[in-house]
């Protein structure tokens, strides 16, 4: 492929509900960068929230842009200052790209970057372009191989299994501790999935819908309540709250015993947030946030390696890129579908 050739696609999003399959060029590649063909990639919330609102939060379109950051693909071209590559490799693809020089980022806090450059993100403008089309050029520092094993399918989970494990890394140690998932979208679902490597005395996941919490079952959890149905009253040494639903916050805190922690993986709707914040003060909890991920990437990819019935468990639909609306509809349906998959070197999908 010529540096300018034109590609045959890409899934670009230009505002709420138009979604379109359309031509867009490879950027020139430079002296650090690979050039990837994206083999598959994975529908996040984020992506639906692009979808119908035309954005995520503050984050919001002013631009066309391309959606996707779960992305795994092949190498199809190096820089010259690339080495340890080779053409034809299959490879995972960090989607976060941190500036270096910021305050957050000279503390080690990368993942915090101000100026983060984030595949398939509104959040500064120019948009920073995801990975849901058929070529595109990333840094060198962004590709990570794949442990042998490890399929191009099941790697475009490493982005999500890592926002799962860095979340349970802000819980702390979790041996002999009760632990609730209050939502079990795919991130909470692979919460649980991450939480069978640290010996936890039961792992609850609760949800509105039974489909969910049939995938939270098989990826660990010891016991799967549906709150539309029943009152669920214990409390837990540690609650990750996943759903990101601002009226779930209060049931969250009720959940958490005295002394405890709860973990905040759902991102709230933009504005204040009502809650008991009495209760945190009585209850000395211990309140934490997390927010995507930065070394977990690595690990992530491990895991799946050594643990393939995750992404068996997980993945519910694939589709070919050319059936993007059909894909969408799915992901956006949680009483039949959790990861639902693009094929994105299939345009035509017929």
């Amino acid at each position: 492929m010529s540096q300018d050739q034109v590609l045959p696609k890409a899934l670009v999003i230009h505002r709420e509900k138009d979604l379109r399959l359309e031509e867009w060029r490879v950027a020139t590649l430079q002296p650090d960068e690979v050039l990837i063909r994206p083999a598959w990639g994975g529908i996040c919330g984020s992506d639906m929230h692009y979808f119908l609102h035309g954005g995520v939060g503050a984050s919001v379109l002013k631009e066309p842009m391309i959606l996707g950051h779960e992305v795994s693909g092949v190498i199809a071209a190096l820089g010259s200052h690339i080495s340890g590559f080779k053409v034809g490799q299959e490879v995972g693809i960090h989607p976060a790209l941190p500036c270096g020089h910021c305050a957050e980022c000279n503390k080690g806090l990368s993942r915090l970057c101000r100026n983060m450059q984030f595949f398939g993100s509104a959040a500064h403008f120019p948009h920073t372009n995801g990975g849901f089309r058929t070529a595109m050029t990333v840094k060198g520092s962004q590709v990570h191989a794949l442990p042998k094993g490890l399929s191009l399918k099941h790697a475009c989970l490493a982005e999500p299994l890592s926002v799962a494990l860095h979340a349970i890394s802000r819980a702390g140690n979790l041996k002999g501790k009760r632990i609730l998932v209050q939502g079990v979208g795919p991130i909470g679902s692979l919460i649980v999935a991450g939480l069978t490597e640290h010996q936890a005395a039961s792992v609850v996941a609760t949800d509105l819908q039974d489909f969910p919490l049939n995938i939270a079952s098989h990826l660990g959890a010891t016991q799967t309540i549906n709150t539309s149905k029943v009152t669920h009253q214990d409390e837990y040494d540690i609650v990750f709250e996943v759903t990101g639903v601002a009226s779930a916050l209060k049931e969250a805190i009720a959940r958490t015993q005295k002394g405890g922690i709860l973990v905040q993986v759902g991102i709230f709707p933009p504005g204040d947030v009502p809650a008991p914040i009495g209760q945190i003060i009585a209850r000395e909890i211990d309140y934490r946030g997390t927010f995507r991920f930065d070394r977990e990437f690595s690990e992530a990819l491990r895991v799946l390696s050594e643990k393939p019935w995750i992404a068996e468990g997980l993945i519910t639909h694939c589709f070919p890129l050319g059936k993007f609306q059909d894909a969408f509809d799915t992901a956006l349906d949680r009483t039949t579908s959790s990861k639902v998959l693009l094929d994105l070197q299939d345009v035509v999908g017929g």
